[in-house]
């Protein structure tokens, strides 16, 4: 291992993320990093459920990253803090928590398949949250790997400029080392142990070698003007540019290094470890976090000198408490100090700090700015939260959180069980946020609902594991919308209520249309509201209190009482009483009227459609073509890929309960697929499931 050290500590780390679709290599891969770092003696695997990140009991027997897992290292001099994400689409949340808290990241792409659905989306992902990236094309010992491949499907569906920067030495089972092209040399593991061996490029590589450092200088020149400027003077790029050239086009996102290996067979992580080092960001060299204080944006540098300020990614309850994981902006904290919450608007004490090793810590004295750390003693933190010094409030924007689509009743077997459900339901949301737990008003049900079926399986299991409770499951039930297809206009409605004392009078007429925008898939429900009414008939306070009655209004539509989305209402005319009007009473009428106009309304109910590509084999496709078809898919393009096909069908959520069990039937266990949201669509009859 390395040990140069740099001169501003700070430049010397990095926070990055391992991100793919599932069954890429990610947990491989940080696998080898940390055995590489000296982090580890001994080298763990999946598919024996030795893994560091992989250590939930549910994620080694599934084999398969369920929760995003902090690991800390030191490679080169440098501090890397990496976080291992789930490529499954259901626990994309976490990605999204993850991804606002990391400078940059490691995408790693199957040499075979190349990108896959849950690559493009963790790549877009990453595209809003401007995190630069470097890529790894892994499993160059399959059948059927191909770099080229590889690299052409990341310019196609991901649109950036891949930056090659290795030939592969040999192919498939023969594949034993790469040609590091900006310094001419091979790198060889002959041994398969790990061991790296420097030395010339193989003749029989040479002149290829050549051409593709000929190549990489050319797409260079073309993206840097210093390159080029160098390139147009002297016929060529010097190592010595290239590297910087392609660290600055990494960090500004014009340019994606790309390098090649096999975790698996211990070849190619060094080069890995060197380029994330090299070519990615240091918290210096990202933008200031912004925040708001007060009425104000105010940026905070990453400087341990400044005032405090930290976001909270994560939450976890272990046997030794709870455990707050947080990224530190800006400032120091200690042992023993008092931040303060901005959103709770309450103070914690930090009792402990932790650097995380997965299920494993180290204690540690302080936490500085570029920093992730878990600590101990905040009670009320939840993922989002800003933890600041007292005397410097800063309220940091945090991570996004999609809607849940997916639900399923539970409820305890035993009747003494029922208050530990409820605080074991409370816990699962207090750590996962895409989780949500509701009492069905009509059933008197606990609802718990998430962002896909094995979502779910994951969260039941736990409090079954985790918290010992036997609970009983319903069929899952999807979170359908209602939403107007034909309105009406000048409903009249007029809210009386005389009891005793001052009473209640409120009068509004209101137009209902379609507003003309559904649910587009972020969840948000799309709601419309104006006022046309003149002469001051109605007051503007009386006006804001109509909206929020018609606001609440919507949250049960006619048809199954589910949320009301796509709707624009105009509040046209309405009339006051001197005494007996009040923000209440046109809150209440416009709730009322709001209700009784949507079932004057024609309704449609909608329901969540979601985008399934299937991998499978050639003499499958017709089998499952026809299930697609069954369940009311849309199929939207097929595509053959070495002996397999990807099919790419639009399905109703509702239809594809039960479906992995169906499509490994139907390929003997070869078909793979995986969802992602893609909005509503109009339900064929207006009926709850």
């Amino acid at each position: 291992m390395h040990t140069s050290s740099p001169a501003n500590p700070l430049t010397g780390v990095r926070n990055l993320g391992i991100l793919a679709h599932v069954d890429a290599g990610k947990t491989t891969v940080t696998e080898r990093i940390l055995y590489l770092t000296g982090t580890i003696h001994k080298r763990g695997e999946v598919h024996d459920g030795t893994t560091v990140t992989d250590f939930d009991s549910q994620e080694r027997d599934r084999g398969i990253t369920i929760f995003a897992a902090a690991v800390s290292c030191a490679w080169d001099g440098h501090r890397i803090n990496l976080i291992d994400t789930p490529g499954h689409v259901d626990f994309s949340d976490e990605v999204e928590r993850s991804l606002r808290v990391l400078d940059g990241a490691i995408a790693v792409f199957d040499a075979v398949a190349g990108v896959e659905p849950q690559s493009e989306s963790v790549w877009r992902q990453c595209d809003r949250h401007g995190v630069p990236r470097i890529a790894f094309v892994n499993k160059m010992d399959r059948a059927g790997a191909d770099l080229d491949a590889a690299v052409e499907s990341i310019r196609e569906r991901l649109h950036p400029a891949p930056l090659v920067v290795q030939l592969p030495i040999g192919a498939e089972d023969g594949f034993t080392g790469v040609v590091d092209l900006l310094r001419m040399r091979a790198l060889v593991w002959p041994d398969g142990h790990g061991t790296c061996e420097e030395g010339p490029v193989p003749d029989a590589l040479r002149e290829e070698a050549r051409r593709r450092r000929r190549l990489l200088e050319e797409a260079v020149a073309e993206l840097h003007p210093g390159a080029l400027e160098e390139f147009c003077a002297e016929s060529a790029v010097s190592t010595a540019t290239l590297a910087t050239a392609l660290r600055e086009l990494t960090l500004a996102g014009e340019g994606v290094v790309v390098l090649c290996g096999s975790a698996y067979r211990n070849r190619g992580v060094e080069p890995l470890l060197d380029a994330a080092v090299a070519y990615l960001p240091s918290p210096v060299d990202v933008p200031p976090v912004r925040g708001i204080r007060g009425d104000a944006v105010e940026e905070r540098a990453a400087d341990p000198g400044g005032p405090f300020a930290a976001l909270v990614f994560k939450v976890t309850s272990t046997a030794t408490g709870r455990l707050t994981y947080l990224r530190v902006y800006s400032g120091t904290i200690g042992k023993g100090e008092v931040v303060w919450d901005v959103g709770a608007r309450r103070t914690e004490r930090i009792g402990r700090i932790l650097r995380v090793r997965a299920d494993r810590h180290a204690e540690v004295d302080r936490a500085v700015a570029g920093d992730i750390v878990a600590v101990i003693g905040p009670k009320a933190a939840r993922a989002g939260a800003t933890l600041c010094a007292p005397s410097a409030p800063l309220l940091l924007e945090p991570p996004t959180v999609a809607d849940p689509v997916v639900s399923v009743a539970v409820e305890a077997r035993g009747r003494t069980d029922a208050d530990r459900l409820a605080t074991a339901l409370a816990r699962l949301v207090e750590e996962d946020p895409s989780l949500a737990v509701r009492t069905d008003p009509e059933t008197g049900q606990t609802v718990v609902s998430g962002m896909g079926e094995l979502h779910l399986e994951v969260a039941v299991e736990k409090l079954r594991r985790a918290h010992g409770l036997d609970v009983a499951v319903g069929r899952p039930r999807v979170a359908y919308r209602e939403t107007v297809a034909r309105g009406v206009s000048g409903l009249l409605y007029r809210h009386v209520k005389q009891d005793g004392g001052a009473g209640q009078f409120a009068h509004v007429v209101l137009d209902v249309e379609p507003l003309g925008a559904v649910d587009t898939g972020g969840g948000a429900v799309d709601f419309g509201f104006r006022s046309t009414v003149v002469g001051g008939r109605v007051p503007q306070e009386y006006v804001r209190a109509v909206e929020a009655g018609c606001r609440d209004a919507l949250a049960e539509g006619p048809l199954g009482g589910h949320p009301v989305t796509g709707v624009r209402v105009t509040l046209t005319d309405g009339a006051t009483h001197s005494k007996d009007s009040s923000e209440m009473a046109f809150r209440t009428a416009g709730r009322l009227a709001l209700r009784e106009a949507l079932r004057a309304c024609a309704m449609v109910l909608l329901e969540p459609v979601v985008e399934v590509t299937a991998t499978v084999p050639d003499d499958a496709v017709g089998g499952v073509l026809g299930d697609l078809a069954a369940r009311r898919g849309r199929v939207s393009g097929t595509a053959a890929r070495a002996g397999t096909a990807v099919i790419t069908a639009a399905v109703p959520l509702a239809e594809l309960f039960g479906y992995a069990t169906r499509l490994r039937g139907r390929t003997q266990g070869r078909g793979t697929f995986t969802t992602r949201p893609a909005g509503h669509a109009p339900a064929p009859a207006p009926a709850s499931r």
